[in-house]
C-alpha cells in the first residue's frame, strides 16, 4: 500500500508542472459518491466495503480512508493530500473506487455514515447505511 501511495505522489508531482520549490500540502476530505456494503454481516467474518469518490484536481492525491467510531455510527471519509504552490492544478472528473476491510465485533447493528460533503448552508451530509449482524 505504501508503494502505491509513493507512486501516486510521484506521478502527481510530475503532472503538476512545478515551477519552483514552494510546494506545500494539506489534508482535505473528499465526498463519497457511493458505497457498496453487504446487506448483513455474519459475526466473525471479514468483509470488503467499496466506496467511490472523485478526485477534483490533479493536485489532489488519495491519502487514506478515515474510519472513526462516533456515538451514532462509524464515520467514513476519504482523505486527500492537496499540493499547493506555483503550478497549475487542472480540474479533472476522475471517479476512483477504493476498498477497505471490516470485521464486525459484538454489535448487533452497524450504522455506516459515509461523508457525502457539506451543503451550501454548512450542514454535513452523509450516505447512511445500516447493516445488521447475524450469528
Amino acid at each position: 500500500m505504501k508503494k502505491i501511495a509513493i507512486c501516486i505522489l510521484a506521478l502527481l508531482a510530475i503532472s503538476c508542472s512545478i515551477n519552483d520549490d514552494t510546494q506545500q500540502s494539506y489534508i482535505e476530505l473528499l465526498p463519497i459518491e457511493s458505497a457498496t456494503v453487504p446487506d448483513e454481516f455474519t459475526r466473525g467474518e471479514t468483509y470488503d466495503i467499496s466506496i467511490v469518490f472523485k478526485r477534483p484536481t490533479e493536485c489532489h492525491a488519495y491519502k487514506d480512508i478515515l474510519l472513526k467510531e462516533e456515538p451514532d455510527g462509524l464515520f467514513i471519509a476519504v482523505m486527500s493530500t492537496v499540493f499547493t504552490g506555483n503550478f497549475d492544478c487542472p480540474a479533472i472528473d476522475n471517479s476512483i473506487e477504493k476498498t477497505f476491510t471490516f470485521q464486525p465485533g459484538e454489535e448487533d447493528l452497524y450504522v455506516f455514515k459515509f461523508w457525502h460533503g457539506t451543503t451550501n448552508s454548512g450542514e454535513e451530509e452523509y450516505i447512511i447505511i445500516e447493516v445488521p449482524v447475524v450469528d
